[in-house]
């Protein structure tokens, strides 16, 4: 096949066929299909599209590009749950050993924070000795003994992705939906997982920030892994604040410790409880979403969920205590905090800026070899709808780097909106995606 052919066709509109996708994808890792020309077949596909059947096959083609993992000879339908990120949401680390408390198994391949979202690996890395770079060996031993694992991806699996994701980021190719859909879904079922479902973020601090699209990426989630044999559904939710009272690696990850031993965080459990327990109806554990969210509230209670998290920690080295005894942790030199200016009611805190400014303070990066300090990071005392007095703090900042605090307490003070009225509550699950379409739940 020609390379300058298919790019002239996808760049007048036309359909790839199977055979032509394999070409692209297996000339690609080969090597064969150098930079130069993929770059121009990735700007066709972000300028016309690709139909639901070429993202279909573009998404095997990636998948069949490394290693696939076979988790095949251990028992049970074995459910995951991708979310296309935000500002404190440390969902993964409840979600996961709720889910396998109950006897789902929980494969789950994460990635890394850039810009202004969190990323899983870097919080579940603040604990020391915590390792998530397994080898696929090690994956399956700890899926197979625990019933959960939560790791990184690695070199063997869909390298086409990789390489794909280098060019799009240098390109202006990034938030092209078929080729989004085709990277998250390529890399979830390369793990070896039966089922999915899928949270898509809406809002200020999310990746799509137009509920139309990301109604779209969901709707394209859906289908995509659908057509890949897959059972699957996403849900649409908020993300115009941060996700609970943290944002920050440690700081997160003591929130989540506090979850799973039945401390209540309304926004935070709300999303986590209608995400696990879509797993459970998904891998046969419950006849119904509800049911399945019942569940997963009886495995915080009777502590079978935090025994789980526990012992995921310590079978990818982690060091217990720490988990067991947060405060052992240490604390950031500085801390300051931002307080209200006046008696009323919260009215808005500006995710995406909330975001920004734990970056700032070192709780995430800009760049991918930027360092993180997993102390860093931001704890909310009051959220949207709260009430405050002259005085209450609403939020503490804390870093390592002095000389930052001035700014950053500025930057995150103009982010916070005080109202003499109570906003109206917004509900955290927007909407339902499945293969019948978006179903509004507000």
């Amino acid at each position: 096949m020609n390379p300058g052919e298919l790019i002239r066709k996808k760049r007048d509109g036309g359909n790839f066929t199977r055979d032509e996708i394999h070409f692209i994808i297996d000339a690609f890792v080969r090597n064969e299909l150098p930079d130069y020309q993929m770059t121009p077949l990735l700007m066709a596909i972000y300028f016309q599209g690709l139909s639901v059947e070429e993202t279909a096959w573009l998404t095997d083609e990636m998948i069949h590009s490394g290693a696939v993992i076979d988790l095949s000879d251990i028992p049970g339908i074995k459910v995951d749950k991708h979310s296309t990120g935000g500002v404190g949401d440390k969902v993964s680390l409840i979600l996961a050993p709720i889910v396998a408390a109950c006897g789902i198994p929980v494969p789950m391949l994460s990635g890394r924070g850039l810009s202004h979202t969190g990323g899983t690996l870097d919080k579940l890395e603040s604990i020391p000795g915590l390792r998530t770079n397994l080898s696929v060996e090690e994956y399956r031993e700890t899926i197979r003994d625990i019933g959960l694992v939560m790791a990184g991806p690695t070199s063997v699996i869909v390298p086409a992705d990789k390489r794909m994701y280098s060019l799009r980021d240098v390109t202006a190719t990034i938030d092209s939906i078929p080729l989004i859909a085709a990277s998250i879904i390529s890399k979830k079922l390369a793990e070896g997982i039966d089922a999915i479902v899928f949270d898509i973020k809406t809002g200020r601090g999310a990746f799509m920030s137009s509920y139309e699209r990301a109604a779209e990426l969901a709707q394209t989630l859906v289908n995509t892994a659908t057509y890949a044999g897959k059972q699957t559904i996403g849900y649409i939710t908020e993300m115009n604040q941060p996700l609970g009272r943290t944002v920050g690696n440690w700081l997160e990850v003591v929130e989540a410790i506090q979850c799973l031993r039945g401390e209540e965080v309304p926004d935070l459990m709300a999303v986590t409880y209608q995400l696990a327990g879509t797993m459970l109806m998904l891998g046969g554990k419950a006849r119904s979403i509800e049911e399945g969210r019942e569940l997963c509230q009886k495995a915080i209670v009777s502590g079978e969920a935090f025994k789980k998290f526990l012992r995921m920690v310590e079978k990818q080295g982690g060091d217990i205590t720490f988990i067991e005894e947060p405060e052992k942790y240490p604390i950031a030199s500085y801390s300051v905090d931002i307080k209200s200016g006046m008696t009323g009611f919260i009215a808005k805190i500006d995710a995406l800026e909330t975001g920004f400014t734990a970056v700032e303070l070192g709780a995430g990066r800009m760049k991918v070899d930027d360092e993180i300090d997993p102390k860093a990071g931001i704890v909310f005392h009051r959220k949207v709808g709260d009430a405050v007095d002259i005085g209450d703090s609403v939020c503490t900042l804390y870093t390592d780097r002095s000389d930052i605090l001035p700014r950053t307490k500025s930057r995150l003070a103009r982010a916070i909106v005080f109202s003499s009225q109570r906003p109206p509550q917004v509900p955290m699950i927007r909407a339902m995606v499945d293969t019948a379409g978006v179903h509004p739940l507000v």
